[in-house]
């Protein structure tokens, strides 16, 4: 039955709304003054430069998505076929997909049911003579326990790839997350801290990467070296394709980046309120909030709730629907996913991954998140038992 639209509740405050900070138009209208709306222009150069920075990493390099960067990572590790690449189950399908492209037959892992970040414990029974890589995620910008997942990937000399869509200017130990593994990926896409609609950048961390990262990213050419005068023409001389972002984009992003410590104040007030306000009654009903472990800094990037079963998540959804509150849940486990179990290189259990995907429900967060809306929201939530 259509319900009539009169009956229909009406979303007053969304999941996300993406925020300007002030500079980001007339930054694009300076890329088109200037003349360089392609990709590798002035603007560009300067996210490079304030990536790097933030990172430490040794090269940054914007593309258009998180999911470009992964693929790029992909290829630089000449995957065969056979080879196995680790990913935890609880993720976005970039970060198995990327490496399947390949042709790699993904192992998934299972997470811990406290950060919900790939379960270290677990990695050294998953690890082969086939092993390539192990990917990592920080989920909700929370780092991975990276020292111990380092030592064992550094014991059968597997390189670490950081997914670190949700981590940008988040620390483990007071070090940027992004800046451990051999590889990072970043997402600048509309739901993420830092945005310019779609893009993310490929950081990497050793220099053997370098030059044939620049040559993937530009079609497999060797146009870079070229623009620097290194050689005398370019040519194609690598497989590759398009991962370059225009100058415009790279604009809202520099904006972006100028902004990040006004963005992150707002976005830390909206995390600490949610946590400080929602603890007793989580506790009252039975419901886990995040977990940030000594030593990790957060960036603020989702709050969530783990209700305790499928039928309170479902009924805590539409109860803030109800009031015009835009919540969502987050992933189905890849394991179990049609396309997950044609890649997967054999058959593994991830019960935390299937109960954490049942029962967590993410609220909203945005820089421009007013108090009097997140009242409205905690207050709502508040309502429910």
């Amino acid at each position: 039955m259509t319900l009539p639209s009169s009956a229909v509740p009406q979303i007053r405050i969304p999941f996300n709304r993406a925020s300007l900070t002030g500079r980001e138009l007339d930054y694009v209208q300076q890329a088109v003054e200037q003349g360089h709306i392609s990709g590798d222009g002035p603007f560009t150069r300067q996210c490079h430069e304030m990536l790097e920075k933030l990172t430490g990493s040794k090269k940054a390099l914007l593309t258009t998505s998180c999911t470009h960067a992964l693929e790029m990572a992909a290829l630089l590790l000449d995957l065969q076929p056979g080879d196995e690449v680790i990913v935890p189950s609880f993720t976005f399908v970039s970060t198995a997909n990327a490496f399947a492209l390949r042709g790699a037959r993904i192992v998934f892992a299972d997470i811990r049911p406290d950060t919900l970040n790939l379960d270290e414990q677990l990695l050294p029974g998953l690890i082969t003579q086939r092993t390539r890589a192990v990917v990592v995620v920080h989920y909700a910008g929370v780092a991975c326990e990276m020292k111990s997942i380092l030592a064992t990937c550094d014991k059968h000399g597997i390189p670490v790839i950081e997914d670190n869509a949700h981590g940008f200017l988040g620390q483990y130990h007071g070090k940027p997350l992004g800046s451990f593994g051999a590889m990072a990926t970043l997402s600048f896409h509309e739901t993420k801290n830092i945005t310019c609609g779609e893009g993310g950048a490929l950081m990497l961390n050793e220099d053997r990467w370098i030059d044939r990262a620049e040559i993937i990213r530009e079609k497999g050419t060797n146009r870079s070296r070229f623009f620097r005068g290194q050689v005398d023409k370019y040519t194609w001389v690598d497989i590759g394709s398009s991962y370059l972002p225009s100058d415009m984009l790279a604009a809202i992003l520099c904006a972006q980046l100028e902004s990040k410590a006004k963005i992150q104040s707002e976005r830390m007030r909206i995390w600490n309120t949610y946590h400080r306000e929602l603890t007793d009654w989580a506790r009252t009903n039975n419901i886990t909030l995040p977990t940030v472990p000594a030593g990790c800094e957060q960036p603020a990037h989702l709050y969530y709730l783990l209700m305790p079963d499928i039928n309170a998540r479902q009924a805590i959804i539409q109860h803030l629907r109800d009031h015009g509150i835009m919540v969502v849940f987050h992933y189905v486990p890849l394991h179990s996913s049609p396309m997950g179990r044609q890649v997967a290189a054999r058959n593994t259990s991830c019960p935390v991954t299937e109960d954490a995907s049942d029962r967590l429900v993410r609220l909203p967060i945005y820089s421009s998140l007013t108090s009097i809306d997140q009242r409205k929201i905690v207050d709502t939530v508040r309502q429910f038992e």
